[in-house]
């Protein structure tokens, strides 16, 4: 297993391929990601390695962080994330990894926050049909209906689907295809939509339920800006 890139979600366009047709893709940036810190086993009990990317000012950067950044040798990061990687896997503090870590055609899995939506009814939130619109029913059209039982238990159970808060949570988007990549300036464009805002940081791994084409040798440990090539590649499997 190796680690993933952070990458800031610029929006939505399209990409025709070499067939003529229409692809629709969302554009994730990926600008000065470089590895900050290294979890190994015997020191931490798990191996990870810790990425940053963009960049802070150092007015806006605590002690702490100021300290754990100038360990690393690195600039202040505006966004830190780790991945969990095998042993194999990890790599040197302050190696810089570009975006062709991923390559066309395989899948990805991409991690956000998504879109708040703020207070809800169940019609909105969980696709409710609502009650009847016409006999019997007065001004609680768009009403869940009855959320509890009798005396016995005399009570709602939790998770009970309900009105309330909506949005606003982790998710993430499995196996979407990376149709296209754009080193010089560090683009990945994958087809489908991507949890969150345009401007928010998401995480993009290797998909976790499609293996890599046999075609494709994914750059393992992974693909660094420094190296100018990529490093030993891994086999690939049916997707």
């Amino acid at each position: 297993m190796r680690t993933g890139l952070i990458a800031q979600k610029l929006g939505m366009s399209r990409v025709f391929s070499e067939e003529g047709n229409h692809v629709p893709v969302t554009v994730l940036k990926v600008e000065n990601c470089q590895v900050v810190s290294v979890r190994t086993e015997e020191a931490d009990g798990y191996n990870a390695v810790q990425l940053g990317v963009g960049t802070r000012r150092a007015g806006g950067v605590n002690k702490p962080e100021r300290g754990h950044f100038a360990k690393a040798k690195v600039e202040p990061k505006r966004k830190l994330a780790e991945f969990r990687v095998d042993k194999d896997a990890l790599l040197e503090v302050g190696a810089e990894l570009s975006v062709e870590h991923f390559l066309p055609g395989q899948f990805v899995d991409v991690t956000g926050i998504s879109i708040g939506r703020g207070f809800q009814g169940v019609m909105k939130r969980h696709n409710f049909g609502g009650l009847r619109a016409t006999h019997g029913v007065s001004v609680s059209h768009r009403s869940h209906g009855s959320t509890g039982q009798r005396q016995d238990p005399g009570k709602v159970f939790k998770n009970k689907k309900m009105a309330g808060h909506m949005g606003d949570v982790r998710v993430t988007t499995q196996n979407l295809r990376v149709v296209a990549t754009d080193a010089e300036r560090g683009l990945i464009m994958v087809m489908g939509a991507v949890p969150g805002y345009e401007g928010n940081f998401v995480l993009v791994r290797d998909a976790a339920k499609r293996r890599a084409p046999k075609d494709k040798k994914l750059p393992y440990p992974a693909a660094l800006k420094s190296a100018g090539a990529p490093a030993e590649a891994a086999q690939g499997g049916d997707e």
